[in-house]
């Protein structure tokens, strides 16, 4: 195992816990104890996790961590939802993706797609999905770019946006309440989502499952907005519910599981 998967899985045990001992991330990845403190070290340079006295916990999920760190963080559940977001979408197709480490790794699974009509507030997604020869149009908002993830936000970004009308906005989330409220971290962020989804047909939210353990203050949109979300793993109730209760397709970004829908 190396040292990438390797702290992808601690990352993924502090998701599903929220705090782990060395001795507990020496038995579930079979290495040895300076193997384990020297990942964790790593990864606590980064701002991926916090040491704690004989462990480590996740830093504080109110405060969303840098942009190149989420790329890290739940990255192999991120690139499988990457796929099956890019398998919805068809040459030719336009569509509109917010800024976000998921929605970039959207834009890498779409990367062999040909065609495409694609409105963008990130220079990221926009540098991604322009190379090549396959024949894209990509457009990036203009405004005022922030500094960690070249993202543009502002009047001159809402406005250029709505000028398009798209098949679909693809769109990330920073957390799920169990209200069925979709929240993000800053106020721009979630005022731009509004504005994306009110120019698209579908509205495909992406993100993995450990948003529905997140908090986050902004409230960006209802559930009821949503017209497919695209995890790793199936959420648990009551999020299941207000899936059902607002006619939300459920697919499951899984290779060793068969996608699931909710009915």
């Amino acid at each position: 195992m190396n040292r990438t998967v390797r702290q992808n899985a601690i990352l993924d045990t502090l998701d599903a816990t929220g705090s782990a001992t060395v001795a507990e991330l020496m038995r579930a990845l079979n290495v040895s104890d300076e193997t384990i403190r020297r990942d964790i070290k790593a990864m606590a340079s980064k701002g991926l996790v916090e040491r704690v006295h004989g462990g480590v916990v996740l830093p504080d999920l109110n405060r969303e961590p840098a942009f190149q760190k989420r790329m890290i963080q739940n990255g192999v559940a991120k690139q499988a939802i990457g796929r099956k977001a890019a398998e919805l979408i068809r040459n030719g197709d336009s569509l509109m993706l917010d800024t976000g480490s998921t929605t970039a790794y959207v834009a890498r699974a779409l990367t062999n797609h040909a065609d495409l009509f694609v409105v963008t507030n990130s220079v990221e997604i926009a540098r991604t999905l322009a190379k090549g020869k396959r024949g894209n149009k990509v457009y990036v908002a203009g405004g005022e770019m922030r500094g960690d993830d070249g993202a543009t936000f502002g009047p001159t970004a809402h406005e250029f946006v709505r000028r398009f009308r798209v098949r679909y906005a693809v769109i990330s989330l920073g957390a799920l309440h169990s209200d069925g409220g979709v929240m993000d971290f800053h106020l721009e962020e979630a005022e731009f989502c509004q504005t994306v989804i009110a120019q698209a047909a579908q509205v495909v939210a992406v993100a993995d499952v450990s948003k529905f353990r997140h908090q986050a203050p902004v409230k960006a949109c209802d559930i009821s907005r949503i017209d497919i979300l695209i995890t790793d793993q199936t959420p648990p109730e009551p999020f299941l519910k207000h899936l059902r209760d607002n006619e939300v397709r459920l697919l499951i970004a899984n290779e060793d599981v068969a996608d699931r829908e909710t009915a």
